[in-house]
């Protein structure tokens, strides 16, 4: 990916992690309720802005950034889209990642986020960018697993292939 804009993207979380740090020691950590989580999403984007990246929203409401267009090819749902990606939060912490591996999945299934199901749209095969995804598009009010009830999430993604449905 770009050198310059991970700069950028890392140089926003470093901000989102000043903010959480302080917090004091031993001090029990309280979700955001939505209010407030869509105040720290927009202050973030803001923050984007301030640093030249050029952010584009889908008609859900999934911000992205495109790093690298790849060969013009865009998944459709019921793709198979192979990918490596990234996931971490506006406040600084990775929480899943493929690492140099890939994954596959089917797009438009059930059991992905709305916000990845729609995100991935964007990046075509051989593509690179970030998605940027609000948390009523992600695991919501109730969270999932490592990720806390409204958070929104950062997804570094490549898209290394697309086999067709057809």
């Amino acid at each position: 990916m770009n050198l310059k804009l991970v700069t950028r993207f890392l140089l926003a979380i470093i901000i989102g992690v000043a903010v959480v740090s302080c917090m004091d020691e031993g001090e029990e950590y309280i979700p955001p309720t939505q209010a407030e989580e869509t105040a720290i999403l927009n202050e973030y984007l803001d923050t984007l802005v301030n640093r030249g990246l050029d952010i584009d929203t889908t008609a859900l409401g999934v911000y992205y950034v495109i790093d690298s267009v790849g060969n013009g090819i865009y998944p459709v749902n019921g793709d198979t889209c192979v990918v490596k990606y990234t996931g971490f939060f506006i406040g600084g912490g990775v929480f899943d990642s493929t690492g140099d591996n890939t994954w596959e999945f089917v797009l438009g299934t059930d059991g992905l986020i709305d916000g990845w199901n729609d995100g991935m749209k964007v990046i075509d095969e051989g593509g690179e960018g970030y998605l940027i995804i609000p948390s009523e598009l992600g695991y919501g009010e109730t969270g999932y697993s490592s990720v806390p009830p409204n958070t929104s999430l950062v997804f570094a993604v490549e898209m290394v292939e697309i086999k067709p449905l057809n």
